[in-house]
């Protein structure tokens, strides 16, 4: 299989063309729709067809997923890669320059020298649903900004211009949340595939309209094939720091992944200690092993999320007194 490597940025992609007989070539384009048909013309006529190549690109926020989407519709295999691993990879490989061009050689490499698992592109009203759900997180931080500033003019004795200047832009907030808010209930309704897969997220003690609507964009959208891979993603993976007699420090999360997420599963998480009986269960023999509170918590939020994947996969609501093995602490 020959590989091409691509460094994705806002404005230019670096390609890097790995061969099987380890010759390479590169090229640079735009990240447009024009820089995706040069990219492709130029693979051609290199000899190669998109059906024999392999795109391998890191997730970079929303930057990397035209390019992605352009490749896969004219029949080229891709793969996204976590960031951190190429970079661990190229030093691994003694490249410790870093520069864009390098960048898409190290991509490249990692992607000849490993198993990488397939991309396919998000059903569309999950990606729909996506940039419902982005927007609306901008407008809730924006709106509860301004509130907290509204609250500290209370000290200052901000004149009436300033004070009607924050009530219109927080009323102007309030209502985009609104707006936003029944749009996101109208596209849910208008797919009985996301209204279900609500439903069965909202069956898990723990899980609001929130988080459950959260987790279901995050895992129809990730295409995990285990329970334990979704963990992974979203950072819920404990790294220990033990080496010999020396070294005991405590266990933490990895925390790669969404922030934002795990926000919300901590605070669900927090619920679920009480009324989830799997986790509540959970917490009572991790408490009685001496487990501080945050590593409960940690083990709280990955559960939560097995119990997410699990209802999905299966279509079944959740069940207090069924526990598969697939889903086990």
């Amino acid at each position: 299989m020959n590989y091409l490597g691509i460094d994705v940025a806002k404005a230019k992609l670096d390609c890097c063309l790995l061969m099987e007989n380890n010759r390479k070539k590169s090229k640079v384009v735009t990240n447009s729709e024009e820089g995706f048909q040069q990219l492709i013309a130029w693979c051609k006529k290199q000899g190669f067809l998109p059906a024999d190549l392999h795109a391998v690109m890191e997730s970079t926020g929303c930057y990397h997923e035209p390019v992605a989407h352009a490749l896969f519709e004219v029949g080229m295999q891709v793969s996204l890669l976590n960031p951190a691993r190429v970079r661990e990879f190229a030093k691994s490989q003694g490249i410790l320059s870093k520069n864009d061009g390098l960048d898409a050689f190290a991509i490249a490499r990692f992607g000849a020298s490993s198993e990488l698992e397939l991309w396919q592109p998000p059903p569309a009203e999950v990606t729909y649903l996506k940039v419902l759900m982005a927007r609306m997180e901008t407008i809730d931080q924006d709106l509860q900004r301004e509130r907290n500033r509204r609250e500290k003019t209370d000290f200052i004795n901000a004149p009436d211009a300033v004070l009607d200047s924050f009530m219109e832009h927080i009323a102007h907030l309030e209502l985009a949340h609104e707006k936003l808010s029944k749009e996101i209930e109208r596209h849910i309704d208008q797919h009985p595939d996301l209204k279900k897969d609500r439903a069965l997220l909202q069956s898990i003690p723990g899980v609001g309209p929130k988080v459950s609507t959260v987790m279901m964009v995050c895992l129809r959208q990730g295409q995990f094939s285990c329970a334990e891979q979704s963990a992974a993603y979203l950072g819920l993976t404990p790294i220990e720091r033990q080496s010999g007699s020396s070294v005991r420090g405590r266990s933490r999360l990895s925390k790669n992944g969404p922030a934002k997420v795990r926000a919300k599963l901590y605070m669900a998480a927090v619920s679920a200690k009480t009324h989830n009986p799997h986790i509540r269960e959970l917490a009572q023999r991790m408490a009685l092993r001496g487990k501080c509170n945050m590593s409960i918590i940690g083990a709280a939020m990955r559960k939560l999320v097995h119990l997410c994947f699990g209802v999905l996969k299966n279509q079944l609501p959740y069940q207090p007194n069924y526990a598969p093995k697939g889903l086990t602490g």
